[in-house]
């Protein structure tokens, strides 16, 4: 295992502007880590930088005190898992999980309790003497984790959206088993993933990415309830936050000339303009008429997901959406809103100022 420091690194794909603007970065040794983001974003090319795969067009990266910046992957000790399978189609499975061990010579009662223990982990006990070109393309890609897991004396393990051809049934039990097994071997995890969940459910802290920049590191908490900017805001949460434009007046933050925010919580010299206010949808609940510092919304929908209801609202012109238990009865029509006031985010130029005015 190793400390991760990327110091001004940055890359750029021939002439075109930068895949990933320089940055400075250090993954501490023993955590789980998830780039997340959407395509284009930049994940894999951090990660493809940190194996050896690409070389940085500028900055360097250390393992450790290790300078590796011109190291191949063959001299990082890292372990990488793709998002499609890689693996030796002639050989069974058995011995796919077993050539990263033979290549380092280890013992051959070594080599089979560790490739055992790690079928087991992956359920692929029952076919270890099988032909790795008689699985299913999800049953490879076990394979493939499974060569990146096994190594128990690795830098770093890195994957690429590694459960994308995962029968979905699968995915959730094989996260929960990936981070059981990560933080037993207190291996350093690098996780790419363009799903929040798999961000949020797998990683210790998650590196939200945009067009080539981290635009927030923190644990899942941290970007629930304070994502610094409404990129995060969206991109975090389901449903995203909602995000209403706002303006200053006597009562303080109001909404459509409704006031949610006395003036004597706001930070000063805020600007008249670009101002907005974020409030999570498991933070904004049904009201009474009669209740006072509420909103007055329009019902345009609701949405049945089982445990849940997610229930449109339109807020004059502008569209909300609340997440209410089955045990609360959505309204058919009219209804009152209320917004939690030590949830309520602050932007400015859509970068937050203030949580839980």
């Amino acid at each position: 295992m190793a400390r991760i420091t990327l110091e001004r690194v940055g890359h750029r794909y021939g002439h075109a502007p930068y895949a990933l603007e320089p940055f400075d970065m250090v993954l501490e040794d023993g955590r789980s880590y998830a780039l997340l983001g959407p395509s284009g974003c930049g994940k894999t090319t951090m990660l493809n930088i940190i194996s050896g795969v690409v070389r940085p067009s500028e900055g360097r990266i250390l393992l450790d005190d290790r300078d590796v910046t011109v190291v191949p992957i063959s001299g990082r000790n890292v372990a990488q898992v793709f998002q499609f399978p890689v693996i030796y189609q002639s050989k069974s499975v058995y011995e796919n999980l077993a050539f990263p061990l033979r290549c380092r010579r280890w013992p051959i009662a070594r080599i089979k309790a560790r490739v055992a223990e790690i079928a087991d982990l992956l359920d692929l006990s029952g076919r270890l003497g099988k032909p790795a070109w008689q699985l299913t393309v999800d049953e490879k890609q076990l394979i493939s984790l499974g060569r990146g897991l096994v190594r128990d004396d690795v830098a770093a393990l890195l994957m690429d959206e590694p459960l994308t051809v995962i029968d979905p049934q699968m995915k959730f039990q094989l996260r929960r088993k990936l981070k059981a097994v990560s933080q037993k071997a207190r291996h350093t995890v690098i996780y790419v993933t363009h799903d929040q969940n798999e961000a949020m459910t797998f990683a210790d802290e998650i590196l939200v990415m945009s067009a080539g920049k981290v635009v927030q590191r923190g644990t899942p908490q941290e970007l629930f309830e304070r994502p610094r900017t409404t990129y995060v805001g969206y991109f975090i949460g389901s449903p995203s936050m909602n995000v209403f434009d706002a303006e200053i007046g006597a009562g303080g933050v109001m909404i459509g000339g409704t006031p949610i925010a006395p003036g004597g919580a706001l930070p000063s010299g805020l600007p008249t303009s670009g101002l907005r206010v974020g409030i999570r949808p498991e933070y904004a609940s049904l009201a009474q008429p009669e209740d006072s510092d509420t909103l007055a919304a329009t019902v345009v929908g609701v949405q049945d997901h089982g445990s849940v209801r997610i229930v449109e609202v339109a807020i004059g012109t502008a569209r909300a959406r609340l997440k209410l238990g089955r045990d609360i009865a959505p309204p058919s029509a009219q209804a009152r809103i209320r917004l939690r006031r030590d949830k309520l985010c602050l932007f400015v130029d859509d970068h937050l100022i203030a949580a839980g005015i």
